[in-house]
């Protein structure tokens, strides 16, 4: 999270935008400034430039699932309070400082505030709303860990896709061993990504969720 946040303060967009809705969700905005910020660190965790993007489709749909990206991220916010998850202001003071340490300068920290739009308090806010959705989420996505059958049934049925990625062994009996210990590594990922989509889109279906033309 900690990169996410520093990424954002890195990307900047035309101020004249701030007030412009690029969705609303359950009434809510989400400002095109908030999507261009968030379309930049989207791009970055892909590896990728704005200025890079020459095809305007391509351009677009990278766009919207930034754009969807941040409507999770605003339902998870929402849900969060609903629930009365409070992050304290210790917590945000934490965080805020170790992004503050990440730049080595408290001097290019203020700057870089400023140039992305925030104060300090409009960006501890921001903090609490980003470490709040978080927990939410993790809270609504965690799983149960797999029984011993669950994950013998994993690797049956995944046995040679597992042994490709096992270790060499001279000693035949790690093998297996080897084989299982992956197999639950890759049911229990695999199990957390299912509840994670299926909270997103539960949040949908309970949401009205308005996009701009």
């Amino acid at each position: 999270m900690r990169i996410v946040l520093l990424c954002l303060l890195l990307a900047l967009a035309p101020a004249s935008w701030a007030d412009l809705p690029a969705a609303r969700v359950n009434g809510v905005e989400i400002d095109l400034m908030r999507l261009e910020r968030y379309f930049s660190e989207y791009l970055q965790a892909q590896g990728r430039a704005v200025t890079s993007i020459r095809n305007p489709a391509l351009y677009k749909r990278l766009r919207d699932q930034a754009l969807d990206e941040l409507i999770d991220k605003e339902l998870l916010w929402q849900e969060a309070q609903r629930r009365g998850i409070a992050i304290s202001d210790e917590q945000v003071s934490a965080h805020v400082g170790d992004v503050e340490a990440a730049f080595g300068s408290p001097a290019i920290f203020e700057r870089r505030l400023a140039e992305a739009g925030f104060d300090r308090a409009q960006y501890a806010d921001y903090t609490r709303h980003e470490m709040a959705a978080q927990q939410v989420y993790a809270e609504l996505s965690a799983v149960d860990p797999p029984s011993q059958a669950q994950v013998q049934a994993f690797y049956q049925a995944n046995r040679e896709s597992l042994q490709g990625a096992q270790n060499h062994s001279d000693n035949p009996s790690v093998i297996p061993q080897q084989g299982l210990v992956l197999a639950r590594a890759r049911l229990i990922a695999q199990l957390q990504g299912q509840a994670r989509q299926s909270v997103r889109q539960r949040l949908r279906e309970s949401a009205t969720v308005e996009i701009a033309d």
